[in-house]
Protein backbone atom coordinates (compact mmCIF):
# COMPACT_ATOMS: atom_id res chain seq x y z
CA UNK A 1 0.00 0.00 0.00
CA UNK A 2 2.73 2.49 0.94
CA UNK A 3 4.94 1.80 -2.09
CA UNK A 4 2.07 1.76 -4.60
CA UNK A 5 -0.15 4.61 -3.40
CA UNK A 6 0.81 6.50 -0.24
CA UNK A 7 4.37 7.21 -1.33
CA UNK A 8 3.20 8.84 -4.55
CA UNK A 9 0.63 10.96 -2.73
CA UNK A 10 3.29 12.13 -0.29
CA UNK A 11 5.66 12.90 -3.17
CA UNK A 12 3.10 15.18 -4.81
CA UNK A 13 2.19 16.93 -1.56
CA UNK A 14 5.82 17.49 -0.53
CA UNK A 15 6.87 18.69 -4.00
CA UNK A 16 3.99 21.18 -4.17
CA UNK A 17 4.73 22.47 -0.68
CA UNK A 18 8.45 22.78 -1.40
CA UNK A 19 7.83 24.66 -4.66
CA UNK A 20 5.42 27.03 -2.94
CA UNK A 21 7.94 27.82 -0.21
CA UNK A 22 11.12 27.78 -2.29
CA UNK A 23 10.05 29.63 -5.45
CA UNK A 24 11.81 32.90 -4.41
CA UNK A 25 15.02 30.94 -3.75
CA UNK A 26 14.71 29.14 -7.08
CA UNK A 27 14.40 32.47 -8.90
CA UNK A 28 17.47 33.86 -7.11
CA UNK A 29 19.54 30.79 -7.97
CA UNK A 30 18.42 30.90 -11.61
CA UNK A 31 19.42 34.56 -11.83
CA UNK A 32 22.80 33.86 -10.21
CA UNK A 33 23.54 31.06 -12.68
CA UNK A 34 22.63 33.24 -15.67
CA UNK A 35 24.56 36.28 -14.44
CA UNK A 36 27.79 34.43 -13.63
CA UNK A 37 28.21 32.35 -16.80
CA UNK A 38 26.83 32.28 -20.36
CA UNK A 39 24.09 29.74 -20.98
CA UNK A 40 20.71 28.68 -19.60
CA UNK A 41 19.92 28.48 -15.90
CA UNK A 42 18.68 24.90 -16.19
CA UNK A 43 20.57 21.83 -17.31
CA UNK A 44 18.66 18.94 -18.92
CA UNK A 45 19.98 15.41 -19.24
CA UNK A 46 18.67 11.93 -20.02
CA UNK A 47 18.51 9.70 -16.94
CA UNK A 48 17.25 6.18 -16.23
CA UNK A 49 13.88 6.00 -14.49
CA UNK A 50 11.60 3.28 -13.21
CA UNK A 51 11.64 0.24 -15.45
CA UNK A 52 14.76 1.68 -17.13
CA UNK A 53 12.66 4.15 -19.07
CA UNK A 54 14.57 7.33 -19.93
CA UNK A 55 13.38 10.71 -18.74
CA UNK A 56 14.73 14.27 -18.80
CA UNK A 57 16.09 15.38 -15.46
CA UNK A 58 16.24 19.07 -14.50
CA UNK A 59 19.03 20.68 -12.51
CA UNK A 60 20.50 24.13 -12.11
CA UNK A 61 23.51 24.35 -14.39
CA UNK A 62 26.76 24.19 -12.40
CA UNK A 63 29.21 23.75 -15.27
CA UNK A 64 30.01 25.78 -18.35
CA UNK A 65 27.66 25.34 -21.29
CA UNK A 66 30.51 23.88 -23.39
CA UNK A 67 31.26 21.01 -20.96
CA UNK A 68 30.67 17.49 -22.39
CA UNK A 69 26.95 16.80 -21.91
CA UNK A 70 26.75 13.06 -21.26
CA UNK A 71 30.07 12.34 -19.58
CA UNK A 72 30.04 11.62 -15.83
CA UNK A 73 31.98 14.27 -13.94
CA UNK A 74 34.64 11.78 -12.83
CA UNK A 75 35.43 11.00 -16.48
CA UNK A 76 36.23 14.59 -17.43
CA UNK A 77 39.93 15.37 -17.75
CA UNK A 78 39.75 18.42 -15.50
CA UNK A 79 36.26 18.85 -14.05
CA UNK A 80 37.29 21.81 -11.89
CA UNK A 81 37.95 23.84 -15.05
CA UNK A 82 34.31 23.49 -16.12
CA UNK A 83 32.60 24.44 -12.84
CA UNK A 84 30.99 27.89 -12.86
CA UNK A 85 31.55 30.55 -10.18
CA UNK A 86 28.38 29.58 -8.32
CA UNK A 87 28.48 25.92 -9.35
CA UNK A 88 30.73 24.72 -6.55
CA UNK A 89 28.43 26.19 -3.91
CA UNK A 90 25.32 24.78 -5.58
CA UNK A 91 26.87 21.30 -5.70
CA UNK A 92 28.14 21.35 -2.12
CA UNK A 93 24.75 22.52 -0.84
CA UNK A 94 22.80 20.29 -3.29
CA UNK A 95 20.74 23.32 -4.28
CA UNK A 96 21.38 22.41 -7.91
CA UNK A 97 18.99 19.47 -7.42
CA UNK A 98 15.94 21.56 -6.51
CA UNK A 99 14.46 21.72 -10.04
CA UNK A 100 13.89 17.97 -9.69
CA UNK A 101 10.83 18.89 -7.66
CA UNK A 102 9.24 19.30 -11.10
CA UNK A 103 10.40 15.77 -12.02
CA UNK A 104 8.67 14.53 -8.86
CA UNK A 105 5.39 16.21 -9.81
CA UNK A 106 5.63 14.73 -13.31
CA UNK A 107 6.02 11.23 -11.86
CA UNK A 108 9.56 10.74 -13.15
CA UNK A 109 11.01 10.69 -9.65
CA UNK A 110 10.20 10.30 -5.98
CA UNK A 111 11.47 12.28 -3.01
CA UNK A 112 13.38 9.20 -1.83
CA UNK A 113 14.82 6.45 -4.03
CA UNK A 114 18.02 5.45 -5.82
CA UNK A 115 19.64 8.43 -7.53
CA UNK A 116 18.94 8.21 -11.29
CA UNK A 117 21.82 6.90 -13.39
CA UNK A 118 22.97 8.41 -16.65
CA UNK A 119 21.63 6.58 -19.69
CA UNK A 120 25.17 5.38 -20.54
CA UNK A 121 26.21 4.14 -17.09
CA UNK A 122 25.82 0.50 -18.07
CA UNK A 123 27.76 -0.83 -15.07
CA UNK A 124 25.58 0.96 -12.52
CA UNK A 125 22.35 0.07 -14.36
CA UNK A 126 23.34 -3.60 -14.48
CA UNK A 127 24.29 -3.64 -10.80
CA UNK A 128 20.93 -2.14 -9.91
CA UNK A 129 19.12 -4.69 -12.04
CA UNK A 130 20.51 -7.43 -9.81
CA UNK A 131 18.96 -5.83 -6.70
CA UNK A 132 15.70 -4.63 -8.35
CA UNK A 133 16.61 -0.97 -7.81
CA UNK A 134 15.55 -0.15 -11.37
CA UNK A 135 12.01 -1.26 -10.50
CA UNK A 136 11.27 1.82 -8.38
CA UNK A 137 11.20 5.55 -9.12
CA UNK A 138 14.59 7.20 -8.69
CA UNK A 139 14.80 9.75 -5.91
CA UNK A 140 15.85 13.28 -5.16
CA UNK A 141 17.77 11.67 -2.33
CA UNK A 142 18.26 8.11 -1.17
CA UNK A 143 19.76 5.62 1.24
CA UNK A 144 23.06 5.54 -0.67
CA UNK A 145 23.30 9.33 -0.55
CA UNK A 146 23.36 9.41 3.24
CA UNK A 147 25.85 6.56 3.39
CA UNK A 148 28.65 7.90 1.25
CA UNK A 149 27.32 10.05 -1.60
CA UNK A 150 30.27 10.82 -3.94
CA UNK A 151 32.57 8.40 -2.15
CA UNK A 152 30.75 5.15 -2.94
CA UNK A 153 32.00 2.64 -5.53
CA UNK A 154 29.31 1.24 -7.81
CA UNK A 155 28.95 -2.20 -6.09
CA UNK A 156 28.39 -0.57 -2.71
CA UNK A 157 26.01 2.01 -4.14
CA UNK A 158 23.95 -0.75 -5.78
CA UNK A 159 23.94 -2.78 -2.55
CA UNK A 160 22.54 0.19 -0.63
CA UNK A 161 19.98 0.87 -3.36
CA UNK A 162 18.84 -2.74 -3.09
CA UNK A 163 18.60 -2.42 0.67
CA UNK A 164 16.40 0.64 0.21
CA UNK A 165 14.04 -1.27 -2.09
CA UNK A 166 13.71 -4.06 0.49
CA UNK A 167 13.14 -1.69 3.41
CA UNK A 168 10.96 0.91 1.69
CA UNK A 169 8.44 2.35 4.13
CA UNK A 170 7.27 5.69 5.50
CA UNK A 171 9.64 5.48 8.46
CA UNK A 172 12.61 4.53 6.28
CA UNK A 173 11.89 7.36 3.84
CA UNK A 174 11.67 9.78 6.75
CA UNK A 175 15.03 8.49 7.99
CA UNK A 176 16.55 9.11 4.53
CA UNK A 177 15.18 12.66 4.37
CA UNK A 178 16.45 13.51 7.85
CA UNK A 179 19.83 11.99 7.05
CA UNK A 180 20.00 14.03 3.86
CA UNK A 181 19.36 17.28 5.70
CA UNK A 182 22.16 16.47 8.15
CA UNK A 183 24.67 15.48 5.47
CA UNK A 184 23.91 18.47 3.24
CA UNK A 185 24.28 20.81 6.22
CA UNK A 186 27.71 19.31 6.86
CA UNK A 187 28.59 18.98 3.13
CA UNK A 188 29.56 15.38 3.89
CA UNK A 189 30.70 13.11 1.09
CA UNK A 190 31.01 15.77 -1.61
CA UNK A 191 34.08 15.06 -3.73
CA UNK A 192 34.47 17.03 -6.96
CA UNK A 193 35.21 14.75 -9.85
CA UNK A 194 33.75 11.72 -8.08
CA UNK A 195 31.04 9.56 -9.56
CA UNK A 196 27.94 10.57 -7.60
CA UNK A 197 25.12 9.39 -9.85
CA UNK A 198 27.16 10.34 -12.90
CA UNK A 199 26.82 14.00 -12.07
CA UNK A 200 27.75 16.14 -15.04
CA UNK A 201 25.97 19.43 -14.50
Amino acid sequence: MYATTVKRMLDIALALLALAVLTPLLLVIAAAVRLTSPGPALFRQQRVGRGKRLFTIYKFRTMRADAPKDAPTHMLHNPEAFITPVGRFLRASSLDELPQLVNILKGDMSVVGPRPALWNQDDLIAARDAVHANDVRPGLTGWAQINGRDELPIPEKARLDGEYVRRMSFSFDARCVLGTVIRVARADGVVEGAAEDGKRD
